[in-house]
């Protein structure tokens, strides 16, 4: 059989670590965005169905993140545990040299990086898509509520909204506007009708008014003039919009492969820089491979942190997993300013950890110690136990000590010595 008994039990290991991890670690991400999803149901009636779908729609985004994260904790953990229990003891007992035991290992990465590909070139694009539209319509749908007849409406940004009329399908009659956008030439503008249109090619809200007149100030405030229209777009823009689409865009504006390569054409036919898109074309393909070296790194990495047991594979994934993402912040940084070549940007990380797990590999194979390795497992191991001891000693019960005092045993004057004084000196006086 191609695969042994042994390699099915390995690869149910790390399959069950890696859907603890990706679960645990999605939920920590989720909960960056709580505020958010709470300020979307109070101040904006958000229903329970809308709420589950930005839930849904912004999990790609969180899920490019944390596979990658999961699969190295997967690997970590599991033979972590092979070396505490002393299976991999009893796995090297039966002449199974490293590069064996390596196949179902090989298996799962390869299932990791088919699954980070399917969300980088196409959940990730849908789910960015769908957020920002659906977080448009409920500014849209909040826009069509609030816009009150015969009251003064001060939600959108540099205007003063007044209607006499307002029908459910967006339709306003009797609309009056003061705009302040020019605090220096100030406009009122009047209008026999018009209509909420939102755009979700543009994520922008737009009134359309027919029919209507522009009263307009000079800077001097002497110049009066006024203009008739029979058709006139105005942007509404709440106070929170900007926020808001920086909020649907959870960080990561990619869109989907075709959509970048058109984009990369277009800015290069302007004469434009094309290394911001070119970076993020890249590492769709980067981010999945990180998977296969994740994977094969971390079982050396858990079979030398046995000596701290979970705390001290816990502490090792950490460890390699912000050492890593840092690099990759500072280069695709360097790649988007153009200091690095754009399509390599990216890759540099992936490359020093190429190196290092051939390295790794080599010596598990050849059963030869690997002393950097070796020697950073030791510092993040001692650095988990000193915090262990630390916070301990810090949660121990102070330990009161009560001096005891003994009282001094001098000897005070009785009331018979005093009497007995006092014959005595009576006696003295009679003589």
């Amino acid at each position: 059989m191609f695969f042994k008994t042994i390699d099915r039990y390995i690869f149910s290991e790390l399959l069950k670590i890696f859907l603890i991890s990706i679960f645990a670690m999605t939920m920590i991400l989720y909960l960056d965005k709580f505020l958010f999803l709470a300020e979307m149901i109070v101040n904006r009636g958000v229903s329970f169905i809308e709420m589950v779908m930005m839930m849904v729609y912004i999990s790609p985004a969180f899920f490019a993140i944390t596979i990658p994260m999961a699969v190295l904790m997967a690997s970590v953990v599991t033979f972590n545990q092979f070396s505490v229990n002393n299976e991999w003891v009893a796995m090297k007992s039966c002449n199974w040299s490293f590069i064996e035991l390596m196949k179902p290992v090989l298996f799962f990465s390869l299932f990791a990086y088919f699954l980070a590909n399917v969300v980088m070139f196409w959940a990730l694009p849908w789910g960015n898509q769908s957020y920002k539209v659906l977080v448009y319509d409920i500014i849209k749908n909040r826009a069509n509520i609030d816009i009150q007849p015969n009251v003064f409406n001060r939600d959108f940004k540099n205007l003063i909204l007044l209607v006499k009329e307002h029908h459910q399908n967006s339709q306003l009659k009797g609309v009056f506007i003061a705009d302040t956008t020019n605090p220096e030439a100030p406009q009122i503008i009047t209008s026999e009708k018009g209509v909420i249109y939102p755009n979700p090619e543009t994520l922008k809200i737009q009134l359309k008014l027919n029919n209507g007149t522009i009263h307009e100030l000079s800077n001097d405030r002497g110049d009066y003039q006024t203009l008739n229209f029979d058709r006139y777009d105005i942007n509404l823009s709440l106070p929170d919009t900007e926020r808001l689409e920086k909020k649907a865009l959870i960080g990561n504006k990619e869109l989907s492969f075709t959509k970048i390569k058109d984009r990369i054409k277009e800015m290069k036919a302007k004469g434009l820089p094309t290394s911001g898109p070119e970076v993020e074309l890249s590492k769709k393909f980067s981010i999945p491979f990180t998977c296969l070296l994740f994977a094969i790194l971390g079982a050396p990495l858990g079979i030398k942190s046995s000596r701290s047991g979970k705390s001290g594979s816990f502490g090792v994934t950490v460890a390699v997993i912000m050492i890593y993402y840092i690099g990759l912040i500072l280069t695709q940084n360097m790649g988007r300013i153009g200091k690095i070549h754009a399509y390599t940007s990216v890759w540099i990380p992936n490359i020093i950890l190429l190196f290092v797990v051939v390295y790794v590999v080599y010596k598990m194979q050849k059963e030869l110690p690997f002393k950097f390795m070796e020697k950073f497992i030791d510092f993040v191991v001692t650095m988990i136990e000193f915090f262990k001891n630390l916070f301990k000693n810090s949660t121990k019960k102070p330990v009161i000590k009560i001096k005891v005092v003994k009282k001094s045993n001098k000897q005070h004057p009785s009331l018979k010595g005093i009497d007995h004084l006092r014959k005595v000196s009576n006696l003295k006086k009679d003589d």
